[in-house]
């Protein structure tokens, strides 16, 4: 499979870990694994060098949608950095099971789907319909952390 050069053929660049603002604790893994199975906490997108790179605000007002696309595919960057750094080799990914997204949407902003679709399309395009397809939640919600537009967790099947 050979995601990262897939990756680097793609000219995208996975990022430093995420650097937290001051002030904000975070007492949780970013990734975790149990079994066979990869836990991966929520995301958002981040710059090369970890920190938070934006767009801020909600999606259907203060971003456009192709903003949002374009942020939920820098989350997926983002997820694939800490399942990097948790299991040393992204193809050690058998199958992506579950991706939760959810869109900092304005209240009558329907289109959080397509939103996400930049986190799946990517992952599709690194795993292919095999290992890359899986089951999604899209919701839009009144707020996400630090006013990110998207955040995104997952869980994926692993091999040893």
């Amino acid at each position: 499979m050979r995601v990262e050069e897939k990756l680097g053929e793609m000219g995208l660049v996975l990022p430093a870990p995420p650097k937290v603002p001051q002030g904000v604790r975070l007492p949780f893994a970013w990734a975790r694994v149990r079994g066979d199975r990869a836990y991966v906490s929520g995301h958002g997108p981040l710059g090369a060098d970890g920190s938070l790179s934006g767009p801020f605000g909600k999606v259907g007002a203060d971003v456009s949608p192709e903003e949002g696309y374009k942020a939920a595919r820098m989350a997926a960057l983002s997820v694939l950095s800490s399942l990097k750094r948790e299991l040393g080799d992204l193809d050690r990914v058998s199958a992506w099971l579950i991706v939760h997204g959810l869109v900092n949407a304005a209240p009558d902003f329907g289109g959080t789907a397509g939103v996400m679709n930049g986190f799946s399309d990517l992952i599709l395009e690194l795993y292919g319909p095999e290992a890359g397809m899986h089951a999604r939640t899209a919701p839009g919600v009144s707020t996400l952390p630090l006013n990110q537009s998207v955040f995104v967790s997952a869980e994926v099947e692993v091999r040893p």
